[in-house]
């Protein structure tokens, strides 16, 4: 009866230290798999959510993020106004919830996505990453830079309201709205 305790004893030693080993492994294996986890995947899961996004240059983008890809992050505010956010300029993300393994982000980079907001025509605003910003129409977009042709948002693109041009690039870039 006394060797039926000692090895009842030692099995359950043995079956709490091989508990501890597995779930060290797992919490390890998760621990990597989370590493791989981008920004960009992390908010392609999150697309719908409400997001605060803190800038540099001290600007805070609000809204519900519409979608994301590499380099960026689009979001729509309650009026509808559209926020084109780079996510280099990005200190904080607040709402992007538990990382998820099913959501892949996009491919293309923001200027792709400057791309896209240029051939609408809309007067935007572009703050940069210290806080400044420029009021106008994107004109062009290259390869690492958009070109903006100032004027006021309210004004339409006409010669008579045109304050100057100017090449900002995309590293200098935090923010883009829409009007």
């Amino acid at each position: 009866m006394r060797w039926d305790r000692l090895f009842d004893d030692l099995e359950a030693q043995v079956a709490a230290q091989t508990r501890l080993e597995l779930d060290a492994e797992v919490a390890e294996r998760t621990r990597t798999e989370r590493s791989k986890i981008t920004l960009g995947e992390r908010a392609a899961g999150a697309v719908g959510s409400a997001l605060v996004v803190r800038l540099q240059g001290g600007s805070v983008a609000r809204g519900r993020l519409d979608d994301s890809g590499d380099g960026w992050l689009f979001l729509v505010e309650d009026g509808g106004r559209q926020l084109l956010v780079s996510t280099a300029a990005v200190l904080a993300i607040s709402g992007l919830g538990r990382p998820r393994d099913d959501s892949r982000a996009r491919r293309f980079g923001i200027g792709s996505a400057v791309r896209g907001i240029s051939r609408d025509r809309r007067a935007v605003a572009v703050i940069d990453v210290d806080g400044g910003a420029v009021h106008g129409t994107i004109d062009g977009v290259g390869a690492d830079a958009l070109d903006i042709t100032e004027h006021p948002l309210d004004s339409p693109r006409r010669a008579e309201n045109i304050r100057g041009e100017r090449v900002i690039p995309f590293a200098a870039v935090a923010l883009i709205s829409s009007s």
